[in-house]
């Protein structure tokens, strides 16, 4: 991860705030690094574009594209959009009036002015690339995912693809990385900016040890610029595209989109102190689908939450781990007589305890951790959770249905079905706890503590669940649960604002 720092908004924005680029880079930078470290959203790099690093690599970038006869020098003019750092053509824009009363031009999609502008700058022949990037889709239909953004990309393809203006005059934009041996230029932001693909895996040295296995993850709202621009520049400097583009729509609130002119923008330190990390990451994988804007309210987080992790997945913990119902606080025993294995679970008649329904249970938890893995290796991270919460759901059916409470622990047959019971519901728990660990990392690691869950014992490729009902030994029968830390996730309370409103109304 990490932050794009060169531009003429940020000059723009440096200048206004009295301050210089590389002082509000230094702040901007350091607060995207704290979000995502307050977010428990691990990163391996977080590079800057105005590192040293980095502007080295875009010099050997560009000197490659140079060598291979990519660029020239020509006349450019049009509509540009400084916010956006690009031009848009006229079919993309709209007649608007300014704030005072002037008509203007603005970007149909943001809404933002567009300034006529005229200099000579240095272009890129992407023109030439319109049949080597429809080669490259084709002959990899899941390089660009969900299918909704890879089929935009191709009609893309279908309509002009001009040559790309690929420096700006130095006069005008001074906060950028200088075109190597011209110094009156400074390189197109955009092209300093996607080489940071590259020079954080050490490019133009190391870079082969990574690329290009790699897999960015970005916005629908800079979707040519990664799927179109980035393609061809690479082919043009030598080296192959990206393995996979991951796009993302983007969250709406109430509906509306995101603008801080309506006061609507939504600040995620806010909302960790709110719903707590785990709460909001939870929230935000579970309902957000990729391929579509999803809406946010406070109010949809907390009944969501309280639902699945507080209701659902907390109470599960707490009923079948009760000193009243397992005295012992260990991982009991599985019995087979009282729920034997069987090959074929359709049109059965129930033997043992168990009945058929049970069967249908524990058959869908056992396919749960390869369902979730291909879903997160799809990038479906919300179809994967909703899995993992259908199963939660089952859990609890099964529990309340068996009602282990009302079982006799001295009788030996009930011992045998109720130790069975709370057997099933940990395994099913342990399961659960392993799957979540990438979502809601802390609640996990309280839920398999609690299991008394080993850290090398959390991994996905040894995940098995149930080894007792298949004859094998299963190796935490018999252990000692963890200590009881307390309630696995406490329910989230209704903002004040809300229960204002409600009130008011």
């Amino acid at each position: 991860s990490g932050t794009d720092e060169h531009g003429l908004k940020i000059q723009q924005a440096a200048a206004a705030a009295g301050t210089s680029p590389p002082e509000l880079c230094e702040r901007v930078s350091g607060l995207f690094h704290q979000a995502l470290t307050q977010a428990a959203v691990s990163f391996t790099d977080f590079t800057r574009t105005s590192e040293p690093r980095h502007q080295r690599a875009v010099r050997h970038f560009w000197g490659a594209l140079r060598d291979g006869g990519a660029l020239y020098k020509g006349s450019y003019e049009g509509w540009y959009c400084t916010p956006e750092e690009c031009f848009l053509p006229e079919s993309q824009l709209a007649e608007r009036r300014d704030a005072q009363g002037r008509p203007c031009k603005v970007s149909l999609e943001t809404g933002h002015q567009v300034h006529w502008t005229k200099e000579e700058n240095y272009m890129f022949r992407l023109s030439a690339f319109r049949d080597p990037l429809r080669k490259w889709l084709r002959d990899n239909p899941h390089a660009i995912s969900p299918d909704p953004f890879y089929q935009r990309v191709l009609r893309w393809l279908e309509e002009d693809l001009p040559d790309l203006s690929v420096s700006r005059e130095r006069s005008r934009l001074r906060w950028g990385i200088p075109v190597p041996s011209d110094s009156t230029q400074t390189i197109y932001v955009w092209v300093d900016a996607l080489v940071n693909y590259l020079s954080v895996v050490g490019y133009p040295e190391t870079h082969g040890e990574w690329w290009p296995a790699a897999h960015h993850v970005v916005g629908k709202d800079i979707l040519k610029f990664h799927a179109i621009y980035w393609p061809a520049l690479l082919m043009a400097a030598g080296l192959a595209p990206p393995e996979r583009i991951l796009v993302h729509s983007h969250w709406t609130v109430r509906g509306q989109k995101m603008s801080k002119s309506l006061g609507n923008v939504i600040d995620p330190f806010a909302c960790i102190g709110q719903h707590t990390v785990d709460g909001f990451r939870y929230f935000l994988l579970r309902q957000g689908v990729p391929e579509r804007d999803c809406d946010y309210y406070d109010e949809k987080v907390v009944k969501l939450v309280n639902s699945e992790l507080a209701d659902a997945l907390g109470g599960l913990l707490n009923r079948s781990t009760a000193l009243s119902i397992n005295p012992s606080n260990t991982y009991p025993c599985f019995s087979e007589s009282c729920f034997p294995k069987i090959l074929d679970h359709s049109g059965m008649e129930a033997m043992g305890r168990a009945s058929v329904e049970d069967y249908e249970f524990v058959a869908s938890v056992a396919s749960l951790p390869l369902q979730v893995a291909s879903y997160f290796e799809g990038f479906q991270i919300y179809k994967a959770l909703e899995c993992v919460a259908l199963c939660v759901r089952q859990t609890n059916s099964f529990f309340q249905r068996h009602r282990p409470w009302k079982l006799n622990r001295k009788d030996p047959a009930e011992k045998l079905w109720l130790d069975t019971i709370i057997h099933i519901t940990l395994e099913c728990l342990r399961v659960y706890g392993t799957l979540l660990q990438p979502v809601i990392p802390h609640t996990a690691d309280k839920l398999l503590s609690r299991l008394a869950v080993e850290p090398e014992e959390r991994g996905l490729s040894s995940l098995t669940f149930l080894p007792r009902y298949h004859g094998k030994p299963c190796p935490f029968e018999g252990r000692q649960l963890g200590p009881d830390t307390g309630v696995l996730f406490h329910r989230l309370e209704k903002s004040r604002q809300h229960q204002i409103e409600t009130r008011n109304l």
